[in-house]
């Protein structure tokens, strides 16, 4: 899974995809690549089943982070689009908007309308051209030419009203299908992410608030954070850091709470494999069944599935050790129809 990291040039982007990382890239001007890192999820439910079940070592889940150099505010479309190009090959978008005063008052409200515009500008130049080409395939009697025709027209006309394409939710799976295979950057979703000062850990300036208010009317999720901060932090040692946070009053980084937003974004869930070797979180789409989850783990055991034997951290925490859980009744036994619910541990046995 990868989530593109957008905003207006000074926003903070880098910043925050070095503290997400633990990379140490520098914010270039000019730049016109990306930066793609991959972030460790923070799971206290790994620090749980440790706790335990004795292990060598905790593996966390990851996302795929990339970080789109600033998008020029006016470009021509045609260089708007290759500043873009990639953010149009992610799953979910994180819009970084400064709320911090950098000798300049911070306008959220603003930067949030112009961001905005410009991704509706860059993804109706795509959706005009790829009409011309689906209307030419339609009047050849395709379906698929007909059905791209009919996408594409409710597009413009949302984008024409200044409206995301993610503002429309009557689409069907088909045409969720044709808007991904045009990568429109507006039918993704989106966490809006309010860049605030050290003087606000808190984020409660008017700037945030702001970000805060624009994510709720649209139907989305917001979060504030230091990003300088939180990357002088992701530099530190296990202990400094935990003496930092204490300092502050905090009980984790503010990473904790964003990662694991953009993990809700995207629809996924965590289950988890422990023992002697490693206790893991794995990554799956909210919903897949036991199957699905062990091809996560290996083709192999999802090619020879046999059953899912799985309990819940909960029942972990309470009875303290597999046999117990085993001896209570709940160690349950799943086929291949099971829907792994979050927070499952999980032993598959399988046969190749």
């Amino acid at each position: 899974m990868e989530c593109g990291i957008v905003g207006l040039p000074g926003a903070g982007k880098t910043t925050l995809f070095n503290a997400l990382t633990g990379s140490s890239i520098d914010a270039l001007p000019g730049a016109t690549k990306p930066n793609i890192g991959v972030a460790h999820i923070p799971d206290p439910r790994l620090g749980v089943i440790a706790s335990f079940i004795p292990t060598k070592k905790i593996i966390n889940a990851t996302i795929q982070f990339v970080d789109i150099p600033g998008v020029p505010v006016g470009s021509e479309p045609s260089k708007l689009n290759s500043f873009l190009s990639h953010v149009r090959k992610v799953d979910a978008t994180c819009l970084v908007i400064r709320c911090f005063d950098d000798g300049t008052p911070p306008d959220s409200a603003g930067d949030i309308d112009k961001m905005e515009t410009e991704l509706i500008l860059a993804d109706m130049v795509v959706a005009e051209s790829a009409m011309d080409k689906a209307k030419r395939t339609a009047r050849t009697g395709d379906a698929e030419g007909k059905a791209r025709v009919a996408v594409l027209e409710k597009v413009i006309e949302t984008l024409d009203n200044g409206q995301p394409i993610r503002a429309v939710t009557d689409w069907s799976d088909t045409d969720r299908g044709i808007l991904k295979s045009y990568g429109m950057i507006t039918a993704k979703p989106v966490l809006y992410v309010a860049n605030i000062g050290e003087d606000d850990i808190a984020g409660d300036c008017q700037a945030a608030e702001k970000v805060k208010a624009h994510a709720q009317a649209v139907g989305s999720e917001a979060v504030a954070l230091c990003a300088k901060l939180e990357a002088e932090l992701a530099e530190l040692d296990d202990t400094d850091r935990n003496e930092m946070l204490e300092s502050m009053g905090l009980s984790e980084p503010a990473i904790g709470p964003m990662a694991r937003a953009v993990y809700a974004l995207l629809g996924l869930a965590s289950f988890y494999t422990a023992g002697e070797k490693e206790v893991r979180a794995w990554t799956i789409r909210a919903g897949s069944t036991a199957p699905e989850a062990a091809g996560s783990v290996h083709s192999d055991i999802q090619r020879g599935f046999i059953r899912a034997e799985c309990y819940n951290i909960a029942d972990l925490e309470q009875h303290k050790t597999e046999k117990a859980i085993r001896e209570a009744g709940k160690y349950r036994s799943e086929g291949k129809n099971y829907r792994m619910q979050d927070g499952d541990v999980v032993h598959f046995l399988f046969n190749v």
